[in-house]
Protein backbone atom coordinates (compact mmCIF):
# COMPACT_ATOMS: atom_id res chain seq x y z
CA UNK A 1 0.00 0.00 0.00
CA UNK A 2 1.80 3.31 -0.81
CA UNK A 3 1.94 5.81 1.76
CA UNK A 4 3.79 8.21 0.04
CA UNK A 5 0.75 10.70 -1.05
CA UNK A 6 1.67 12.84 -3.91
CA UNK A 7 0.23 16.69 -2.23
CA UNK A 8 1.73 15.50 1.50
CA UNK A 9 5.11 14.95 -0.30
CA UNK A 10 4.98 18.67 -1.64
CA UNK A 11 4.03 20.10 1.74
CA UNK A 12 7.37 21.09 3.98
CA UNK A 13 7.57 19.89 7.52
CA UNK A 14 5.62 22.34 9.44
CA UNK A 15 7.91 25.49 10.64
CA UNK A 16 5.88 26.18 13.97
CA UNK A 17 5.52 22.57 15.16
CA UNK A 18 8.75 22.68 16.83
CA UNK A 19 7.94 25.91 19.20
CA UNK A 20 4.16 25.02 19.65
CA UNK A 21 4.94 21.12 20.80
CA UNK A 22 7.71 23.25 23.32
CA UNK A 23 4.82 25.52 24.82
CA UNK A 24 2.47 22.62 24.73
CA UNK A 25 4.60 20.68 27.04
CA UNK A 26 5.96 23.69 29.20
CA UNK A 27 2.04 23.99 30.06
CA UNK A 28 2.14 20.71 31.08
CA UNK A 29 4.88 21.61 33.32
CA UNK A 30 2.85 23.96 34.80
CA UNK A 31 4.87 26.69 33.35
CA UNK A 32 2.86 30.68 32.35
CA UNK A 33 3.67 31.15 28.93
CA UNK A 34 2.51 34.04 27.85
CA UNK A 35 1.70 33.28 23.73
CA UNK A 36 2.09 35.64 21.60
CA UNK A 37 2.46 33.65 18.70
CA UNK A 38 -0.99 32.33 17.21
CA UNK A 39 -3.13 35.55 15.76
CA UNK A 40 -5.76 34.47 17.67
CA UNK A 41 -8.26 37.23 19.49
CA UNK A 42 -9.12 36.80 23.42
CA UNK A 43 -12.19 39.54 22.46
CA UNK A 44 -15.63 38.32 21.89
CA UNK A 45 -18.17 39.66 19.33
CA UNK A 46 -20.88 42.40 20.36
CA UNK A 47 -23.85 40.81 22.74
CA UNK A 48 -26.02 41.51 19.83
CA UNK A 49 -24.01 39.32 17.68
CA UNK A 50 -24.59 36.28 20.08
CA UNK A 51 -28.21 37.05 21.36
CA UNK A 52 -29.21 36.71 17.36
CA UNK A 53 -27.08 33.23 16.90
CA UNK A 54 -29.05 31.59 19.89
CA UNK A 55 -32.38 33.06 18.62
CA UNK A 56 -31.91 31.74 15.28
CA UNK A 57 -30.36 28.57 16.77
CA UNK A 58 -33.71 27.93 18.60
CA UNK A 59 -35.48 27.65 15.41
CA UNK A 60 -35.80 23.59 14.69
CA UNK A 61 -35.93 24.70 10.67
CA UNK A 62 -32.41 26.29 11.35
CA UNK A 63 -30.46 22.82 11.73
CA UNK A 64 -31.20 21.96 8.42
CA UNK A 65 -28.62 22.30 5.07
CA UNK A 66 -27.79 25.96 4.79
CA UNK A 67 -26.37 27.60 1.24
CA UNK A 68 -22.98 26.42 -0.20
CA UNK A 69 -22.93 30.29 -1.32
CA UNK A 70 -24.30 31.76 1.54
CA UNK A 71 -27.63 33.04 2.54
CA UNK A 72 -28.63 35.83 0.62
CA UNK A 73 -29.12 37.79 3.81
CA UNK A 74 -25.10 37.78 4.46
CA UNK A 75 -24.21 38.25 1.18
CA UNK A 76 -26.57 41.29 0.53
CA UNK A 77 -25.02 42.57 4.03
CA UNK A 78 -21.43 41.90 2.61
CA UNK A 79 -22.78 44.08 -0.76
CA UNK A 80 -23.84 46.57 2.18
CA UNK A 81 -20.39 46.86 3.96
CA UNK A 82 -18.45 47.69 0.62
CA UNK A 83 -20.49 50.12 -0.52
CA UNK A 84 -20.30 52.14 2.25
CA UNK A 85 -17.03 51.33 3.64
CA UNK A 86 -15.34 51.60 -0.07
CA UNK A 87 -17.65 53.48 -2.47
CA UNK A 88 -17.71 49.89 -4.44
CA UNK A 89 -21.11 48.61 -5.65
CA UNK A 90 -21.59 44.66 -5.68
CA UNK A 91 -24.06 42.48 -6.89
CA UNK A 92 -24.73 40.16 -3.89
CA UNK A 93 -25.74 36.99 -6.22
CA UNK A 94 -23.09 37.18 -8.51
CA UNK A 95 -20.10 38.88 -7.09
CA UNK A 96 -20.12 38.07 -3.75
CA UNK A 97 -19.77 34.28 -2.39
CA UNK A 98 -19.53 33.46 1.81
CA UNK A 99 -16.85 31.28 3.23
CA UNK A 100 -15.28 29.45 5.98
CA UNK A 101 -13.04 31.79 6.77
CA UNK A 102 -10.59 33.58 3.91
CA UNK A 103 -8.24 30.76 4.68
CA UNK A 104 -11.06 28.14 2.98
CA UNK A 105 -11.96 30.29 0.72
CA UNK A 106 -8.58 30.50 -0.48
CA UNK A 107 -7.63 27.19 -1.12
CA UNK A 108 -10.77 26.50 -2.51
CA UNK A 109 -9.82 28.71 -5.15
CA UNK A 110 -6.50 27.69 -6.05
CA UNK A 111 -8.11 24.25 -6.41
CA UNK A 112 -10.88 25.89 -8.87
CA UNK A 113 -8.55 27.97 -10.87
CA UNK A 114 -5.40 25.81 -11.13
CA UNK A 115 -3.82 23.14 -12.94
CA UNK A 116 -0.65 20.88 -12.22
CA UNK A 117 2.37 22.98 -13.63
CA UNK A 118 0.83 26.48 -13.58
CA UNK A 119 2.69 29.18 -12.09
CA UNK A 120 1.74 31.33 -9.09
CA UNK A 121 3.37 34.68 -8.13
CA UNK A 122 3.07 35.47 -4.14
CA UNK A 123 4.82 37.38 -1.69
CA UNK A 124 7.60 36.03 0.22
CA UNK A 125 7.17 36.02 3.48
CA UNK A 126 3.42 35.83 3.88
CA UNK A 127 0.38 34.00 5.49
CA UNK A 128 1.36 30.05 4.32
CA UNK A 129 -2.08 29.69 2.55
CA UNK A 130 -0.80 32.45 -0.03
CA UNK A 131 1.53 29.91 -1.60
CA UNK A 132 0.21 26.64 0.14
CA UNK A 133 -3.42 26.53 -1.40
CA UNK A 134 -1.89 26.75 -4.91
CA UNK A 135 1.36 24.07 -3.62
CA UNK A 136 -1.46 21.48 -3.02
CA UNK A 137 -3.11 22.20 -6.21
CA UNK A 138 -0.20 21.43 -7.81
CA UNK A 139 1.55 24.87 -8.44
CA UNK A 140 4.75 25.96 -8.90
CA UNK A 141 5.62 29.34 -6.80
CA UNK A 142 7.66 32.31 -7.63
CA UNK A 143 8.39 34.44 -5.02
CA UNK A 144 8.27 38.17 -5.41
CA UNK A 145 8.45 41.19 -2.36
CA UNK A 146 6.16 41.41 0.03
CA UNK A 147 6.84 45.28 0.23
CA UNK A 148 4.80 47.24 -2.25
CA UNK A 149 7.45 49.31 -3.11
CA UNK A 150 9.59 49.77 -6.37
CA UNK A 151 11.09 46.29 -6.08
CA UNK A 152 7.76 44.61 -6.31
CA UNK A 153 7.38 45.43 -9.39
CA UNK A 154 10.95 45.26 -10.82
CA UNK A 155 10.46 41.45 -9.94
CA UNK A 156 6.97 41.20 -10.93
CA UNK A 157 8.09 42.17 -14.38
CA UNK A 158 11.25 40.00 -14.47
CA UNK A 159 9.00 36.56 -13.10
CA UNK A 160 6.43 37.41 -16.11
CA UNK A 161 9.41 38.01 -19.11
CA UNK A 162 11.86 35.31 -17.67
CA UNK A 163 9.29 32.46 -16.01
CA UNK A 164 8.26 29.28 -18.30
CA UNK A 165 5.26 28.72 -18.42
CA UNK A 166 3.67 32.24 -18.10
CA UNK A 167 2.61 32.75 -14.32
CA UNK A 168 -1.44 32.83 -14.23
CA UNK A 169 -2.25 34.35 -10.65
CA UNK A 170 -0.82 37.23 -8.75
CA UNK A 171 -1.41 37.09 -4.94
CA UNK A 172 -0.86 40.07 -1.99
CA UNK A 173 -2.37 41.10 0.75
CA UNK A 174 -2.28 44.55 2.46
CA UNK A 175 -2.41 44.86 5.43
CA UNK A 176 0.08 42.15 5.51
CA UNK A 177 0.39 38.57 7.45
CA UNK A 178 2.89 38.71 8.93
CA UNK A 179 4.84 41.91 7.97
CA UNK A 180 2.03 44.47 8.73
CA UNK A 181 2.97 46.35 5.17
CA UNK A 182 0.40 48.24 3.39
CA UNK A 183 -0.55 49.41 0.64
CA UNK A 184 -2.15 52.76 -1.20
CA UNK A 185 -5.02 53.12 -4.01
CA UNK A 186 -1.72 54.16 -6.51
CA UNK A 187 0.42 51.04 -5.51
CA UNK A 188 -3.30 49.12 -6.42
CA UNK A 189 -3.47 51.15 -9.75
CA UNK A 190 -1.04 49.56 -10.72
CA UNK A 191 -1.14 46.19 -9.93
CA UNK A 192 -4.22 45.91 -11.91
CA UNK A 193 -2.83 47.89 -15.14
CA UNK A 194 0.25 44.96 -14.70
CA UNK A 195 -2.62 42.03 -14.28
CA UNK A 196 -4.78 43.29 -17.42
CA UNK A 197 -1.56 43.92 -19.75
CA UNK A 198 -0.49 40.54 -18.63
CA UNK A 199 -3.03 38.58 -18.35
CA UNK A 200 -3.14 37.63 -14.58
CA UNK A 201 -6.02 36.86 -12.23
CA UNK A 202 -5.09 39.05 -8.98
CA UNK A 203 -6.04 37.69 -5.46
CA UNK A 204 -6.17 40.33 -2.73
CA UNK A 205 -6.07 39.41 1.11
CA UNK A 206 -8.01 41.96 2.70
CA UNK A 207 -8.45 40.16 6.33
CA UNK A 208 -7.27 43.02 8.38
CA UNK A 209 -9.01 46.12 6.43
CA UNK A 210 -9.98 47.06 9.71
CA UNK A 211 -7.37 47.07 12.15
CA UNK A 212 -4.91 50.29 11.01
CA UNK A 213 -3.69 52.62 13.34
CA UNK A 214 -3.17 55.72 11.11
CA UNK A 215 -5.42 58.33 9.99
CA UNK A 216 -6.24 57.11 6.47
CA UNK A 217 -8.09 53.93 6.06
CA UNK A 218 -7.01 50.79 4.62
CA UNK A 219 -8.17 50.59 0.75
CA UNK A 220 -9.50 47.77 -1.34
CA UNK A 221 -7.88 46.84 -4.92
CA UNK A 222 -11.72 46.88 -5.80
CA UNK A 223 -11.87 50.91 -5.42
CA UNK A 224 -9.41 50.50 -8.77
CA UNK A 225 -11.66 51.22 -12.09
CA UNK A 226 -11.87 48.07 -14.28
CA UNK A 227 -10.41 45.99 -10.88
CA UNK A 228 -13.01 43.44 -11.30
CA UNK A 229 -12.23 42.57 -14.61
CA UNK A 230 -9.18 40.88 -13.01
CA UNK A 231 -9.50 40.70 -9.42
CA UNK A 232 -11.09 38.49 -6.14
CA UNK A 233 -10.45 39.90 -2.78
CA UNK A 234 -11.02 37.95 0.59
CA UNK A 235 -12.27 39.72 3.62
CA UNK A 236 -12.99 38.05 7.16
CA UNK A 237 -15.15 38.48 10.25
CA UNK A 238 -12.26 36.97 12.78
CA UNK A 239 -10.60 40.02 13.43
CA UNK A 240 -13.37 42.96 12.71
CA UNK A 241 -15.38 41.26 14.92
CA UNK A 242 -13.58 39.02 17.20
CA UNK A 243 -15.33 35.95 15.25
CA UNK A 244 -12.33 34.14 14.55
CA UNK A 245 -13.77 30.45 15.83
CA UNK A 246 -17.14 31.09 13.58
CA UNK A 247 -15.39 30.69 10.48
CA UNK A 248 -17.14 33.23 8.57
CA UNK A 249 -15.31 34.72 5.67
CA UNK A 250 -16.19 36.26 1.73
CA UNK A 251 -14.91 36.50 -1.31
CA UNK A 252 -16.04 39.45 -3.41
CA UNK A 253 -15.15 41.04 -6.74
CA UNK A 254 -14.48 39.02 -10.36
CA UNK A 255 -17.54 37.11 -11.62
CA UNK A 256 -15.85 34.32 -13.10
CA UNK A 257 -13.71 33.57 -9.89
CA UNK A 258 -16.33 33.73 -7.76
CA UNK A 259 -17.93 31.31 -10.17
CA UNK A 260 -15.72 28.80 -9.93
CA UNK A 261 -14.99 29.32 -6.31
CA UNK A 262 -18.63 28.51 -6.13
CA UNK A 263 -18.96 25.94 -8.62
CA UNK A 264 -16.14 23.93 -6.38
CA UNK A 265 -17.48 24.70 -3.13
CA UNK A 266 -20.97 23.38 -3.98
CA UNK A 267 -19.35 19.81 -4.15
CA UNK A 268 -17.31 20.43 -0.99
CA UNK A 269 -19.42 22.20 2.16
CA UNK A 270 -23.39 23.08 2.19
CA UNK A 271 -21.91 26.32 3.89
CA UNK A 272 -22.27 27.68 7.43
CA UNK A 273 -24.40 26.76 10.42
CA UNK A 274 -27.18 29.46 9.13
CA UNK A 275 -27.35 30.69 13.10
CA UNK A 276 -23.84 31.57 12.28
CA UNK A 277 -24.42 33.28 9.25
CA UNK A 278 -27.60 34.82 10.65
CA UNK A 279 -25.42 36.40 13.46
CA UNK A 280 -22.77 37.32 10.98
CA UNK A 281 -25.26 39.50 9.09
CA UNK A 282 -26.22 41.08 12.08
CA UNK A 283 -22.82 41.96 12.95
CA UNK A 284 -22.32 44.15 9.65
CA UNK A 285 -26.01 45.73 9.28
CA UNK A 286 -25.87 46.58 13.06
CA UNK A 287 -23.94 48.89 15.03
CA UNK A 288 -20.36 48.76 14.06
CA UNK A 289 -18.67 49.80 17.77
CA UNK A 290 -16.69 47.11 18.06
CA UNK A 291 -14.86 47.82 15.10
CA UNK A 292 -13.78 51.07 16.23
CA UNK A 293 -13.53 49.25 19.87
CA UNK A 294 -10.60 46.57 18.36
CA UNK A 295 -8.49 49.23 16.46
CA UNK A 296 -8.51 51.18 19.74
CA UNK A 297 -7.37 47.87 21.47
CA UNK A 298 -4.73 46.72 19.52
CA UNK A 299 -3.34 50.14 18.86
CA UNK A 300 -2.99 50.37 22.54
CA UNK A 301 -1.30 47.10 22.50
CA UNK A 302 0.76 47.88 19.84
CA UNK A 303 2.22 50.59 21.42
CA UNK A 304 2.93 48.67 24.68
CA UNK A 305 4.60 46.46 23.47
CA UNK A 306 7.17 48.95 21.12
CA UNK A 307 7.31 50.56 24.65
CA UNK A 308 8.55 48.28 26.83
CA UNK A 309 9.69 45.44 24.99
CA UNK A 310 12.54 48.84 23.61
CA UNK A 311 12.87 49.67 27.61
CA UNK A 312 13.86 45.43 27.52
CA UNK A 313 16.51 46.02 24.86
CA UNK A 314 14.57 44.45 21.74
CA UNK A 315 13.73 47.41 19.34
CA UNK A 316 10.46 46.94 17.85
CA UNK A 317 9.31 48.79 14.67
CA UNK A 318 5.85 49.81 15.35
CA UNK A 319 3.58 48.45 12.59
CA UNK A 320 1.25 50.97 10.71
CA UNK A 321 -1.60 48.26 10.58
CA UNK A 322 -2.57 44.35 11.26
CA UNK A 323 -2.84 42.26 14.69
CA UNK A 324 1.22 41.53 14.62
CA UNK A 325 4.41 43.22 14.79
CA UNK A 326 7.04 41.66 12.49
CA UNK A 327 10.33 42.23 14.87
CA UNK A 328 14.28 41.79 13.65
CA UNK A 329 15.60 39.24 16.26
CA UNK A 330 18.21 41.20 18.54
CA UNK A 331 21.94 41.11 16.81
CA UNK A 332 23.25 39.16 19.52
CA UNK A 333 21.12 36.01 18.06
CA UNK A 334 21.15 36.37 14.79
CA UNK A 335 23.35 33.88 13.28
CA UNK A 336 20.96 31.06 15.34
CA UNK A 337 18.18 32.14 13.13
CA UNK A 338 14.68 32.72 13.94
CA UNK A 339 13.68 29.05 14.81
CA UNK A 340 16.43 28.60 17.59
CA UNK A 341 15.35 32.10 18.85
CA UNK A 342 12.20 31.27 19.14
CA UNK A 343 12.63 27.96 20.95
CA UNK A 344 15.02 29.77 23.46
CA UNK A 345 12.67 32.46 23.96
CA UNK A 346 9.95 29.92 24.86
CA UNK A 347 12.36 27.78 27.22
CA UNK A 348 14.23 31.21 29.02
CA UNK A 349 11.73 34.08 29.12
CA UNK A 350 8.02 31.58 28.69
CA UNK A 351 7.04 33.70 25.84
CA UNK A 352 6.11 31.82 22.74
CA UNK A 353 6.66 34.00 19.21
CA UNK A 354 6.23 32.94 15.61
CA UNK A 355 9.63 32.42 13.83
CA UNK A 356 9.71 34.08 10.47
CA UNK A 357 10.92 31.79 8.67
CA UNK A 358 7.59 29.44 8.79
CA UNK A 359 6.00 32.66 6.50
CA UNK A 360 8.77 31.81 3.63
CA UNK A 361 12.66 32.07 3.43
CA UNK A 362 12.42 35.69 3.16
CA UNK A 363 11.13 35.90 6.83
CA UNK A 364 14.42 34.51 8.57
CA UNK A 365 16.03 37.19 11.15
CA UNK A 366 12.28 37.15 11.96
CA UNK A 367 9.78 36.87 13.96
CA UNK A 368 5.82 37.71 14.16
CA UNK A 369 4.73 38.64 17.31
CA UNK A 370 0.71 38.57 17.47
CA UNK A 371 -0.94 41.16 20.03
CA UNK A 372 -3.42 38.89 21.45
CA UNK A 373 -2.48 39.50 24.82
CA UNK A 374 -3.39 41.99 27.12
CA UNK A 375 -1.44 45.40 28.44
CA UNK A 376 -0.51 43.62 32.09
CA UNK A 377 0.86 40.50 29.89
CA UNK A 378 2.98 42.17 27.63
CA UNK A 379 4.57 43.71 29.86
CA UNK A 380 5.29 40.71 32.12
CA UNK A 381 6.85 39.57 28.73
CA UNK A 382 8.64 42.23 28.64
CA UNK A 383 9.83 41.45 31.93
CA UNK A 384 10.89 38.06 30.77
CA UNK A 385 12.73 39.10 27.84
CA UNK A 386 14.69 41.56 29.92
CA UNK A 387 16.22 38.90 31.94
CA UNK A 388 16.92 36.64 28.76
CA UNK A 389 18.47 39.13 27.42
CA UNK A 390 20.86 40.03 30.15
CA UNK A 391 21.75 36.65 30.36
CA UNK A 392 22.85 36.11 27.19
CA UNK A 393 24.93 39.46 27.43
CA UNK A 394 26.76 38.68 31.11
Amino acid sequence: MNEDFYRIRRLPPYVFAEVNAMKAAARARGEDIIDLGMGNPDGAPPQHVIDKLAEVARDPRAHRYSASKGIVGLRRAQAAYYARRFGVELDPDSEVIVTLGSKEGLANLAQAITAPGDVVLAPNPSYPIHQFGFIIAGAAIRSIPAAPGPEFFTRLDLAMRFTVPKPTVLVIGYPSNPTAYVADLPFYEQVVGFAREHKLWVISDLAYAEIYFGDTPTPSILQIPDARDVAVEFTSMSKTYSMAGWRIGFAVGNRTLINALARVKSYLDYGAFTPVQAAATAALNGPQDIIDFNRKLYKARRDCLVESFGRAGWKIPPPQASMFAWAPIPEQFRAVGALEFSKRLLAQAQVAVSPGVGFGDEGEGYVRIALVENEQRIRQAARGIKRFLEQRDS
